[in-house]
């Protein structure tokens, strides 16, 4: 492997002038190898001992100011010599200069070791909070200003908003909550669907005016208005890639609440493929899409992945020879080749009269982003019945449940069955982390109890050993889960639930009939999750309250 002073002078001057934490890692790009192999060649080029693992200091901070810590990038760690109060421990070898300081501090200069720089960042944001370089000195004479703050200015909280959504974006979360409570700012990322609170600063809500005009700024709303709520978007930089923000802000007793919706548009679109659909349920809704007219329906909660699922039927069909227009509110992903409108409600562009205008405009698929009121529902029924073929989503339980949502509308049940091809009700439920799910501990004779409850038939606790249960590690933050996959019920019409329709039966006869025609419900296809080893029992129990609820 090559010296330093191979590297050439532009190779190391791009490493010296990047930070400390980011070093190793363009190092090992230059040498073309990975994180490990230049961690050991860093090592050996400066003579210091490569540490895997080290433990932490009780109180670090009583050994070096937290200003070094985050500044220089380092930790100090126990030390094997009962003579030696601690050593060092830092992810790039530290210079002279530094040195000089951290014996000025301490009376003495540490024995030195290098780490991984990935852990010890970690450590150093779990142990002091995200940010935390920032606010070192706070106290309860420190008050943040009320009043308007440039966008130049308070380098201090402008980095630590950043911060927040980098570590956002990196943990995967899809919102961000800044939640003011009495002597505490609390900011709390959704991953995979559950809330993670962030350790923080202990002395932050002394900045919590400052964070939350920053992003009102950021937002471009009005920071001078905290008694009403506001929206906005923010369109944040990540290196190459843009992040769109949306941002809404709600008075509460003791600050502005903050939440902000996190939309990856560099991310990979899912196709129809990617679902995680059985052959049975893809070949469904593979046939329902490919037809000339009728209507789709994608049903479930807020945040199910309804519009996803949409997108991945529109990407399928999108051809040249199709011209399809959506109405969405707001617009979240730009899917090529596509008409898209976006609702405004202010000036009377609601989903009822976008969808009269686009009518009007010849087209043959029509993606309706919500099926909201009456006036919708009506002009999306006769579009279906006059060629058109229309997708959109709703807001039920389960599948049968769209039908009778949509006859409470108002409706007229014939019409209803005439155009109607096929509703499907999903749920994310989250994905076993890879890394450190194992075999469940449950016997065959628990799975069975949890399959009767689930009205699962109760012989396929035959398959208990294939049912994995969480752990936790760091690679899903001793979450046990990483990830979201989707879970189906998909009612496809037939002669005998077109009968139950027209003749006004409840959503249970419904049901009923799509079940004997070889409908899986949403707890069945969580099941076949859990027998593939992606998810747990436990999981599908929270899956089956819900749908209770």
């Amino acid at each position: 492997m090559q010296r330093i002073d191979e590297l050439g002078e532009e190779a190391k001057a791009e490493i010296l002038g990047a930070p400390l934490e980011k070093r190793l890692q363009i190092l090992a790009k230059q040498l073309d190898v990975n994180l490990e192999e230049a961690g050991r060649w860093l090592s050996e080029m400066s003579q210091l001992e490569l540490r895997e693992t080290f433990e932490l200091c009780d109180k670090p901070e009583d050994y070096l100011p937290l200003p070094i810590i985050h500044e220089y990038h380092c930790l100090p760690i126990k030390s094997s010599d009962s003579d030696v109060s601690f050593d060092l421990i830092s992810g790039w070898p530290l210079e002279p200069s530094m040195l000089s300081w951290i014996r000025v501090t301490c009376g003495f200069v540490p024995r030195c070791f290098l780490g991984n720089p990935e852990e010890i960042f970690r450590v150093i944001r779990e142990k002091f909070g995200l940010g935390a370089e920032g606010f070192f000195g706070g106290d309860e004479d420190v008050k943040s200003s009320e009043e308007t703050i440039e966008e130049d200015e308070d380098a201090v909280i402008v980095k630590f908003v950043n911060e927040v959504v980098r570590q956002a974006l990196q943990d995967r979360a899809t919102d961000i909550h800044f939640e003011p409570q009495k002597k505490l700012l609390q900011i709390r990322y959704r991953i995979d669907g559950v809330l993670v609170p962030v350790k923080l600063p202990q002395n932050l809500h002394f900045y919590q005016a400052a964070i939350i005009s920053r992003l009102k700024i950021m937002a471009r709303l009005n920071i001078s208005e905290k008694r009403r709520p506001q929206d906005g978007r923010i369109t944040f930089q990540l290196g190459n890639e843009s992040v769109d923000i949306r941002v809404s802000t709600l008075p509460a007793a003791y600050g502005e609440s903050i939440s902000l919706r996190l939309l990856d548009q560099g991310s990979a679109p899912l196709t129809l493929e990617d679902l995680c659909l059985s052959p049975k349920e893809y070949q469904r809704l593979e046939y329902a899409i490919k037809k000339p007219h009728g209507i789709i329906l994608v049903t479930g909660p807020t945040g199910s992945g309804k519009s996803t699922t949409l997108g991945a039927c529109v990407r399928k069909i999108r051809c040249p020879e199709l011209r399809i227009i959506t109405v969405e509110d707001p617009i979240e992903y730009e899917i090529a080749g596509i008409n898209q409108v976006q609702v405004q409600s202010d000036i009377g562009m609601t989903f009822a009269s976008a969808l009269r205008s686009i009518l009007r405009q010849d087209p043959d698929v029509i993606m309706i982003g919500e099926i909201r009121d009456q006036e919708t529902a009506d002009i999306a029924i006769r579009a279906s019945i006059t060629g058109h073929l229309v997708l959109s989503t709703l807001h039920t339980n389960d599948a049968a449940g769209a039908v009778t949502r949509l006859l409470d509308m108002g409706l007229e049940p014939f019409l209803l069955a005439s155009s109607l091809e096929v509703v499907i009700a999903q749920r994310l439920v989250r994905k076993l982390c890879p890394h450190c799910a194992q075999a469940t501990k449950s016997s065959r004779e628990e799975i069975e109890k949890y399959l009767k409850i689930l009205g699962i038939d109760p012989s396929e606790s035959q398959y208990y050993e294939q049912v994995k249960e969480p752990v936790g590690c760091e690679f899903c933050r001793q979450l046990g889960y990483r990830g979201r996959i989707g879970v189906y019920e998909i009612l496809k019409m037939s002669d005998a639930i077109h009968d139950t329709i027209v003749h006004n039966q409840p959503a249970s006869e419904i049901r009923r009939n799509a079940i004997k025609e070889g409908m899986s419900t949403l707890q069945q296809s969580a099941w076949n999750q859990v027998k593939l080893g992606r998810t747990s029992l436990s999981v599908i129990m929270e899956l089956a309250n819900d749908a209770e609820a």
